[in-house]
């Protein structure tokens, strides 16, 4: 590819969602990924997801193409092992979503990482990985990914090892050793290491900055962040792991001349950038999905417990006002969408009735329905009452 044609597409990146570590402001992150003749650009926030959506629009307003991922973090041993000192390090792996799927499963990692994995930071585990690796492309991340700190440490049999781990699980397309140089002497230390064992083991290189604020100059703002992090002041020498201005969205000849000796790295960004095609759909009603016991329809569940509701309150010969009432509403709740919303209602509220958690008998429009009157939400006869299920 010549200079005049050649693309780079910034895959590791940390926006002000990263708090108090990124420092790329989403605002201003399309003026320079713009100014810069760069197409498209990915969100690697450390752990969340919730800068995606303002990225996202950000991007599509720029017109540059939103890649969307997160830097995970990887537990030592499993995600419930929480024991001071030896589960207190953590491993970094950049997921980036392929498709719909990849970002269902990524919101799946990253929620699973705060609800069970939690230990100083959200964290995912290799079992959890086997589970929800459908539809991501993984990269191996910084110095402190698995495979740089095996590197480090001088284990390459550990090195390969997790190194086919991940190509096994992700897939050969999917998964890519990460290289970096930011000036640093243990990443020219990996480095040659991580080129050595990407072309033994038959698995493409990634080239990427760690992108944590826009421009060179914004590292002295960056530099303060961590301050403010760690409890330091300016006049610190022993701030971070940082050590140098280069963690800057770099151009495209920058990141080329970076690495002479591996030019498809550079160039496999723009492979994964055009792998990578997920766009959020808004303004559609999505509401969760409600498992039926036993592995039954929902509606066939759904009108079961409404007709063993109806008989409850109304006897087994239910007056034909009533069961027409029920019907109708049976045929505008499924109609709309509305039996898993149902459902899921019904399941906290019966839980909650079950285990002497006090619950009130219903407010507002929701008192309206028969159905929820039937299957235990509410404690009112909209009935007797008079009330009117088109108010809900």
């Amino acid at each position: 590819m010549s200079e005049a044609n050649r693309q780079f597409t910034h895959l590791h990146l940390h926006t002000e969602y990263s708090l108090l570590d990124g420092a790329c402001r989403i605002d201003r992150l399309f003026e320079r990924v713009k100014e810069l003749g760069q197409t498209a650009v990915a969100i690697t926030d450390h752990g969340v997801m919730y800068g995606t959506v303002d990225f996202y629009k950000a991007a599509k307003k720029a017109g540059v193409k939103p890649i969307i991922g997160c830097e995970v973090y990887v537990a030592p041993r499993t995600r419930f092992d929480k024991v001071h000192r030896i589960d207190s390090a953590n491993y970094h792996l950049v997921l980036l979503c392929e498709n719909e799927t990849g970002y269902k499963n990524l919101i799946k990692l990253v929620s699973a990482g705060f609800v069970d994995g939690f230990y100083n930071k959200p964290r995912v585990d290799h079992d959890l990985l086997r589970q929800h690796h459908e539809g991501l492309i993984a990269l191996s991340a910084c110095l402190a990914g698995e495979i740089p700190q095996a590197l480090l440490a001088g284990d390459v049999d550990k090195a390969r090892e997790t190194a086919l781990f991940y190509k096994e699980l992700f897939g050969p397309d999917h998964y890519y050793l990460e290289i970096q140089d930011h000036g640093l002497r243990e990443q020219r230390e990996v480095l040659p290491q991580i080129i050595r064992l990407a072309r033994e083991l038959d698995i493409p290189l990634v080239a990427t900055n760690d992108s944590h604020y826009l421009t060179k100059e914004d590292s002295r703002m960056h530099h303060i962040l961590i301050c403010i992090q760690t409890g330091k002041t300016v006049e610190d020498d022993d701030i971070l792991e940082f050590g140098s201005d280069e963690f800057y969205v770099k151009s495209t000849d920058e990141m080329y001349g970076l690495f002479p000796m591996a030019p498809e790295a550079c160039e496999n960004t723009n492979k994964i950038a055009g792998m990578c095609n997920f766009d959020f759909e808004f303004g559609v009603t999505k509401l969760p999905y409600f498992e039926a016991p036993g592995g039954q329809d929902n509606k066939a569940y759904f009108r079961d417990l409404c007709e063993a509701g109806l008989q409850r309150h109304y006897g087994p010969k239910a007056p034909p006002a009533v069961r027409e009432r029920l019907e109708y509403e049976l045929d505008v709740i499924i109609k709309m969408g509305y039996v898993d919303y149902y459902l899921i209602v019904y399941d906290f509220i019966h839980y909650a009735k079950t285990h002497d958690i006090p619950v009130g008998p219903g407010r507002g429009s929701g008192a309206g329905s028969l159905c929820a009157y039937c299957i235990g939400i509410t404690g009112i006869d909209p009935i007797r009452y008079h009330l009117l299920f088109e108010r809900f």
